[in-house]
């Protein structure tokens, strides 16, 4: 079967398609992870990503390529989690940029949209590596480059840009030797892949007959929140916290955001207005959302509304809250807590932190960490997450500690995506260069200064996980059973043993140095306090000049979290 365009109605069906088709592969798709880490997740990240772009392509009754292509980046945008959701995202992005003004698709189109999705998501990654998702989409690109001129039949096209992009896939374990010695190829290129092949089963008509059901939930890392009890409701000066996205229609410049806001400010407080080339988000209290929305559809149509009653919320938490303490003081728990939604004093500095575990986020809460965000190694937040995060702390400049190198380009994204407060990524790939990090903070410095002096502290800590293994590999020199425990350091799997205590020692030993003065475990939820005091009591018998202190984490899957300096 030959065809010569693509039609709205059957881009959306290829799209829904190749989402659906890495639905179905995720779990393949994280095994093929180097490190053998319970929490390989490029699978599920790809997953999440493409899952928003597909609710909001699903939602669309009467398909247009404008619509079309609007849903796809904008949905991709908000929802990319980790680095590989954050490059798809971009790829969709530069896409769906260069077919925004066709009314069908054909040959040209499609090469000329390949390219410029390659670009986009280059310039997005600040060193890009070559062997992974970028490399199988360039090879892609340059194929199509090549034939676009001598077929109009879109079906041979994609066939043979596919064809190159495996064939390029293949070669991934020569680029990065890395993959080559645990015996994969790159798992985010192995998702790109399958959603374009996904894409292709429709095009070609091999699936005729799809239905597509959106089954994976979407924006599963939840912000934390916390009770707001001791503030009455008369204190709620606007009572409706009102959520909405503005699918651009009509012309939308800085003049127009900056009349826009004027606007939601003489009606409101708490405003968060982000915005890029297709979409704009917006957040404000007001006492009257209908007056907000009228705007906004003068700028465009309007998706995933959310009005919600403050003052009524406020009544329900007060009963939740008490309920929460009863129970907490019948188990003798102290009870945790996130900064309130309600609108705080205005700061000079403020500081989002992601968290996994309910000791880790004591600590930075501890340090003076306004706002924290459930995730990290288990579950990567989407940017969404973090724009919501950025919305909830009211200061001048924001510092955002990833503690996760998954989670940095979604963290900046974010910070491209918000106009009205600064935000500084703080590029922590740990939670003790994290912890580090927030530590050497100085209010009397300036932004930059301060942004500086994090990332030089980061430098002076070691970083080491202890985990196990759900399959069987060979790297680092190390053959790996499924079930062995791995000591983790930041470059390497260091250590490989039966015991949870052997091998963490072994971590530990080979991270420390001439110089080393502390040792800090953060146990998980699943190692006994005593276990912990065990560990450091011995290590601190071979090291007479090391302190060894122990602290509870509360992380899942990681037995511990170490930092050496």
């Amino acid at each position: 079967m030959a065809i010569k365009l693509i039609d709205a109605p059957l881009l959306q069906k290829a799209f829904l398609a190749g989402a659906k088709s890495i639905e179905l592969k995720k779990d393949y798709i994280n095994e093929l992870n180097v490190f053998p880490v319970p929490d390989g997740d490029t699978g599920t990240n790809m997953t999440l990503t493409i899952m928003s772009a597909a609710k909001e392509v699903n939602n669309i009754d009467n398909p247009t390529i404008v619509n079309i292509a609007k849903a796809i980046s904008s949905g991709s945008l908000r929802g990319a989690r980790g680095n590989s959701g954050v490059i798809l995202s971009q790829l969709f992005r530069g896409f769906t940029r260069e077919i925004m003004d066709k009314d069908a698709v054909d040959v040209p189109a499609l090469a000329k949209a390949l390219e410029r999705a390659v670009e986009t998501a280059y310039k997005a990654v600040m060193k890009p590596k070559e062997g992974t998702i970028l490399t199988v989409a360039k090879a892609g690109a340059a194929k199509a480059e090549e034939i676009a001129g001598k077929t109009d039949d879109i079906i041979c096209f994609c066939e043979e840009v596919l064809k190159a992009m495996q064939e390029m896939l293949e070669r991934t374990p020569e680029m990065l030797p890395v993959l080559k010695e645990a015996g994969v190829v790159d798992s985010g290129g192995q998702g790109l892949v399958t959603v374009l092949n996904g894409a292709f089963e429709v095009l070609s008509g091999r699936k005729s007959d799809f239905k597509f059901e959106l089954s994976t939930p979407v924006n599963t890392a939840p912000v934390q929140k916390v009770d707001s009890s001791n503030i009455s409701t008369a204190d709620i000066k606007f009572g409706y916290c009102t959520e909405f996205i503005i699918m651009l229609e009509k012309e939308y410049n800085m003049d127009t955001e900056k009349q826009f806001k004027a606007y939601l400010e003489s009606i409101g407080d708490s405003l968060v207005v982000v915005s890029d080339d297709e979409i704009v988000k917006v957040h404000v209290h007001t006492n009257d959302p209908g007056l907000a929305i009228q705007k906004a559809l003068t700028y465009g149509s309007l998706t995933s509304m959310k009005i919600d009653n403050m003052r009524e919320e406020h009544h329900e938490r007060v009963i939740q809250d008490a309920e929460k303490k009863a129970k907490e003081q019948a188990d003798g728990k102290k009870e945790t807590k996130e900064a309130s939604g309600q609108e705080q004093p205005r700061k000079e500095a403020g500081f989002i932190s992601v968290s996994a575990g309910d000791g880790l986020s004591e600590v930075f809460r501890g340090l003076g960490v306004d706002y924290l965000i459930e995730g990290g190694q288990t579950m990567n937040p989407s940017t969404e997450d973090m724009l919501n995060a950025i919305a909830k702390v009211n200061a001048d400049t924001i510092y955002i500690l990833p503690n996760n190198k998954n989670i940095i380009l979604a963290a900046n994204q974010a910070r491209d995506l918000t106009e009205d407060k600064k935000v500084i990524v703080i590029p922590s790939k740990t939670i003790p260069q994290g912890i580090a990090a927030i530590i050497n903070f100085v209010y009397d410095k300036i932004p930059e200064e301060n942004a500086k002096a994090m990332e030089e502290a980061m430098g002076n800590v070691k970083s080491g996980q202890v985990t196990y293994a759900v399959r069987d590999t060979s790297i680092d020199g190390k053959t790996i059973k499924q079930g062995n425990i791995m000591g983790i350091d930041d470059s390497r799997i260091a250590a490989v043993g039966e015991s949870i205590k052997d091998t963490a020692k072994e971590l530990i030993e080979s991270m420390l140095e001439e110089d080393s003065e502390l040792v800090s475990l953060y146990y998980g939820e699943e190692v006994k306090e005593e276990e912990a005091n065990e560990l450091a009591e011995e290590l601190m018998e071979a090291h007479s000049d090391i302190e060894v202190e122990v602290l509870y984490g509360g992380q899942p899957i990681y037995y511990y979290v170490v930092s050496v300096e």
